[in-house]
C-alpha cells in the first residue's frame, strides 16, 4: 500500500486563503467577469474559467491578448490543424513584435533597478530605456543584424543585457544569452550551432564580492564564432575596459555612440517567428537549441504575470535567475503587464545571507521570484526575515526550479510572511513558462502546485496513456497550446523536436516530469520521469527521498539515483554533511528509518555515501542524470554543462557501491 506522498499537506487545513477583498481585486477575478460577460456564459469560479480556456481554447486565447490590450494583428484564423501535436498553427495570419509590447506598457517612472551585490546599483526610466533600445536597434542595424539573425550574449542579469534583448526583438532578430560563468566549451557548445551575428558580453562580473574578468574567454570563444562581426563589451568592474585583444570588439559606449535616441521602430513578425533560442541542460551531449515563438511567448508569459501571479501596473516584479535559465526571460516579460524590473546580479547571500530580503524591502517589491534550493538553504542558515525585514509591499513568493517541498512551504509562512501567496511553479526551458503554477484566488496547500496553467491540458497518465488522479503519473499536455517550441534549431524535418515530446503519446506532448493529481485539483511534482528510481519494479520519485533526508539538521543536500545491480536497481544515497560531521552508523541508521517510516521500506537507500559536492546545471538544478552515469562509468558528453564538474569525480569507482 502507497505511503503518504510527500505532497501531501502536513494538516487538514491551507497554509493561506486569500482574503474575500484580495480575491475580488485579482486580475484573475476581473478577467473571469469579462470572458463571462464576452462570451455569454457563467463562468462562477476558477475551475468553470479553467475548463472553458481549454474546452474553448481559441476564443480563450484570442480574448486574453484583447483583454490584456497588446498591440498586433491576430488576423481571422485563430488555430489551424489544430488536431495535429505538433503540426498545430497558432493565429497564422497574425502580426506583431514582442519589444513593441513591452516598451508600450512599460512604467514612464522606473522601468529598471538593478543591484549587482552590494557593489552596483542603478536605476532606468522608462525613458531611459526606449532611448537605449533606440540606439542600439540603430547600431545593430548597422552591424549588418535584421530579420532572423541571431543575436547572441554571455550576460549577467543587468539593465543593458535587457535593453540589447529589446533591441534585437524589434528589428525582429533572434536572441540568445548565458551567463558568465560559462566555460568557454559551454559558450561555444550552445552558440556555435547558431551562427550569431553580434555578441554582447561585459568585461567581468561580480560573485561573492570578487570580480572575474572574462574578456580572454570571450576572445577565445570568438576564435570559433567566425559569424561574429561585433563584440560589444559592456562595462562594468571597469569603466573603460580594453578591448583591442578581442576580435570586432567595441565598447558599448562607442558602439551606440553615432546613434541619437528616437522613437524606436519595431518590424511586426508572423505569430510563430523566432523570438528566443534556449537550450536544453546539455548533460548527455551538446545542448538542443530551442527555438521559441513571438506570440506563444508572449500570450504565455502575459497570461502567467496577470492572471497567476496577479501582476499589475506599478507592482515591482524580481526574479533570482541569470540570463542561463528561462525564468530570465520570463522575469523580463514582465514589463507588458506594467511592472517595474527588479533585475540582481551575483550570490543571493552576498554578502550576510540577507541581500535579498534587503532588496525587497528596499526596492518594495511585490512578487519575489527564487529557486526551491534558496529556499532551503534560507532555512538551514536559520534565516528569519519575519523578524528581520519588513516585508510589507510583499504579496507573492514564486519558487521553482525543483519540487518545494511541504516543510519548505511551512518554513515560508512561519519565517518569511503570514499573509503571502506562495506559488510554487513548474514548466521548463521547453515551453520557455509553466504547465503547473500559481492561482491568486485559492488556498495553498502545503506541497502542492495550485493549478494547471489556463489553456493548458495538463495531465497525469500512466503507461498505458491514460489520465490518472490520486497516482503518480507522467506528465503531458493533451491539447495544442500556443507556447509550444517552434521547433529545434537544426533540425529540418522536426526528427529531433518530436522524438523529444511526442513519441511516447502520439499527439500528446509528454514533459518529462513525473507528478500526482491531489485532492484538492492541486498537483505534486516528484523530480524528472528519467530520473525516476524502480527498485524492484515500483516507481518512485527522488522528491520523495529528499524530502525525508533534508529535514535532517546534519545534512544540507543530497542526490538520489537508482544503481544497475544484479539484474535490478538499488537505490544509492549521497549525502553533503554540515562541516565537521562524518557519517557513521547511527546517523546512516536515523537517515533509513526516517526514510522507512515516512515513505516505504522500498524508499530506503541500499547504500549510504557522503560526498563533498553535487554536481549542479548552471542554473542550480541537482543532475542525477550526471551522477548516475558517472556511478555507472558512463562518458558524460557535455561536462561544461555544468557549473561544478569537478564534483562528478567524487561519484566515479566508489569501493561502497562495489558491493
Amino acid at each position: 500500500m502507497d505511503q503518504p506522498s510527500p505532497g501531501q499537506s502536513l494538516s487538514d487545513q491551507p497554509l493561506w486563503t486569500p482574503s474575500e477583498a484580495r480575491v475580488a481585486a485579482s486580475n484573475l477575478t476581473a478577467f473571469r467577469q469579462a470572458a463571462s460577460a464576452r462570451f455569454g456564459l457563467r463562468l462562477d469560479d476558477y475551475d468553470a474559467l479553467y475548463d472553458w480556456s481549454v474546452a474553448g481554447k481559441e476564443d480563450f486565447w484570442r480574448f486574453l491578448w484583447e483583454w490584456a490590450g497588446l498591440k498586433g494583428d491576430l488576423g481571422g484564423v485563430a488555430l489551424a490543424d489544430g488536431d495535429r501535436m505538433p503540426g498545430a498553427r497558432w493565429f497564422p495570419e497574425a502580426s506583431l513584435n514582442y519589444a513593441e509590447n513591452m516598451l508600450a506598457n512599460a512604467p514612464d517612472g522606473e522601468a529598471v533597478v538593478f543591484w549587482a551585490e552590494d557593489k552596483v546599483k542603478r536605476r532606468w526610466s522608462g525613458g531611459e530605456l526606449k532611448a537605449e533600445v533606440s540606439r542600439l536597434q540603430q547600431a545593430l542595424k548597422a552591424a549588418g543584424v535584421g530579420k532572423g539573425d541571431r543575436v547572441a550574449a554571455v550576460v549577467p542579469n543587468m539593465p543593458e543585457t535587457l535593453a540589447a534583448m529589446l533591441a534585437t526583438a524589434s528589428l525582429g532578430a533572434i536572441w540568445s544569452s548565458c551567463s558568465p560563468d560559462f566555460g568557454a566549451q559551454g559558450i561555444t557548445d550552445r552558440f556555435g550551432q547558431i551562427e550569431p551575428t553580434v555578441l554582447f558580453a561585459p568585461d567581468a562580473y561580480w560573485y561573492n564580492g570578487k570580480s572575474h574578468d572574462i574578456r580572454a574567454k570571450i576572445a577565445q570563444v570568438l576564435t570559433e564564432l567566425p559569424t561574429v562581426k561585433a563584440a560589444v563589451i559592456i562595462p562594468y568592474v571597469n569603466e573603460t575596459p580594453d578591448v583591442s585583444a578581442i576580435r570586432g570588439g567595441v565598447t558599448w559606449g562607442d558602439f551606440i555612440a553615432p546613434f541619437a535616441a528616437a522613437e524606436p521602430s519595431f518590424e511586426r513578425v508572423a505569430f510563430n517567428h523566432p523570438l528566443f533560442i534556449l537550450y536544453s541542460s546539455g548533460t548527455t551531449g551538446k545542448p538542443k537549441c530551442i527555438v521559441h515563438g513571438t506570440g506563444g511567448t508572449l500570450l504565455q508569459h502575459v497570461k502567467e504575470h496577470r492572471l497567476h501571479s496577479d501582476v499589475k501596473p506599478g507592482d515591482r516584479v524580481f526574479y533570482y535567475t541569470t540570463c542561463g535559465w528561462m525564468m530570465w526571460n520570463w522575469l523580463v516579460s514582465g514589463l507588458a503587464a506594467g511592472a517595474t524590473l527588479l533585475l540582481y546580479d551575483g550570490s543571493p547571500f552576498a554578502p550576510d545571507g540577507n541581500i535579498l530580503f534587503d532588496y525587497a524591502d528596499a526596492e518594495g517589491m511585490t512578487l519575489f521570484g527564487t529557486s526551491a534550493k534558496f529556499i532551503q538553504q534560507a532555512e538551514k542558515s536559520g534565516l528569519e526575515p519575519i523578524r528581520t525585514h519588513r516585508l510589507d509591499t510583499l504579496r507573492a513568493l514564486a519558487s521553482t526550479g525543483s519540487p518545494l517541498m511541504p516543510e519548505n512551504f511551512a518554513y515560508v509562512y512561519r519565517a518569511i510572511k503570514t499573509d503571502i501567496h506562495l506559488a510554487s511553479i513548474s514548466g521548463g526551458t521547453d515551453i520557455v513558462s509553466c504547465f503547473v503554477l500559481g492561482n491568486p484566488t485559492a488556498p495553498v496547500w502545503a506541497g502542492e502546485l495550485q493549478t494547471a496553467g489556463l489553456g493548458m491540458a495538463v495531465a497525469a497518465f500512466d503507461d498505458s496513456g491514460h489520465a490518472v488522479s490520486g497516482e503518480k503519473g507522467e506528465l503531458v499536455c493533451t491539447r495544442p497550446f500556443p507556447c509550444m517550441p517552434v521547433g529545434f534549431w537544426a533540425d529540418p524535418d522536426g526528427a529531433k523536436y518530436r522524438a523529444a515530446y511526442f513519441e511516447r503519446f502520439p499527439n500528446v506532448w509528454t514533459h518529462g516530469d513525473f507528478i500526482e493529481r491531489t485532492v484538492h485539483g492541486g498537483w505534486v511534482i516528484y523530480g524528472r520521469s528519467d530520473a525516476v528510481l524502480n527498485p524492484g519494479g515500483v516507481r518512485i520519485g527522488t522528491a520523495e527521498i529528499y524530502r525525508q533526508v533534508e529535514q535532517l539538521p546534519e545534512i544540507l543536500e543530497a542526490v538520489c539515483i537508482g544503481q544497475e545491480w544484479d539484474g535490478d536497481v538499488r537505490v544509492i544515497l549521497f549525502v553533503v554533511l554540515r562541516e565537521g560531521l562524518t557519517l557513521d552508523k547511527a546517523l546512516e541508521d536515523t537517515i533509513r528509518k526516517r526514510i522507512k517510516e515516512n515513505c516505504s521500506p522500498r524508499h530506503v537507500p541500499a547504500r549510504i555515501v557522503a560526498v563533498k559536492d553535487i554536481p549542479r546545471t548552471r542554473s542550480g538544478k541537482i543532475t542525477e542524470l550526471a551522477v548516475r552515469d558517472a556511478v555507472h562509468g558512463r562518458p558524460i558528453k557535455n561536462t561544461e554543462a555544468l557549473a561544478n564538474p569537478m564534483a562528478l569525480d567524487e561519484f566515479r569507482e566508489r569501493p561502497e557501491l562495489e558491493g
